[in-house]
């Protein structure tokens, strides 16, 4: 009698994963990149909260170009100011607020954008508030990325990505009135 029997040994087949678990799977998965890609674009400074950095598209050639926030929420209890910004693409740029006049909107250098309190201040393209970049290195081209600091007086320096996107109501980037 041997010691050692050879039993045919019963291998379980790989079970079929069920598709309701599959496709709520990968809506989990593709919910988690998207929720990343969107925590991506908006960042905390302190008691700052910087919400969608933007450009829109410059004239071809033109020298300036403009940068928003969809906002910039302060949660704190006390005032800040942006200062100032800064990006490689451009020799400087200025804090501007948009006044209307006869031909639509102009920017009106100001010194500091002060930010109250428990408020949003927007610096949107229809809003308050722009950032000029003066004297481009290349023109701002739909789709394009590019790095944007901002100095606050209390917050410090962040730097964000900002990306150049046509909103449905810009006003076009060939209007000789735009600033």
């Amino acid at each position: 009698m041997p010691i050692f029997e050879r039993r045919p040994v019963a291998v379980e087949k790989p079970r079929a994963v069920p598709r309701r678990l599959l496709s709520a799977s990968l809506l989990l998965a593709a919910l988690a990149c998207a929720a990343s890609v969107v925590q991506a674009h908006g960042v905390s400074q302190g008691d700052l909260q910087l919400d969608h950095p933007y450009a829109v598209p410059s004239a071809p050639g033109g020298p300036h170009g403009n940068a928003y926030l969809r906002g910039i929420k302060n949660s704190g209890a006390q005032a800040d100011r942006l200062l100032s910004a800064s990006s490689p693409l451009a020799a400087r740029v200025e804090l501007h607020r948009l006044k209307p006049d006869a031909s639509g909107l102009r920017g009106q250098q100001v010194e500091a954008i002060v930010l109250p309190p428990k408020t949003v201040t927007r610096l949107r393209h229809t809003g308050d508030y722009q950032l000029t970049l003066i004297g481009l290195k290349q023109a701002l081209k739909d789709g394009d990325r590019f790095d944007l600091t901002l100095n606050f007086e209390h917050a410090g320096s962040q730097t964000v990505k900002v990306w150049v996107q046509t909103p449905r109501d810009a006003p076009s980037a060939q209007d000789p009135h735009q600033h």
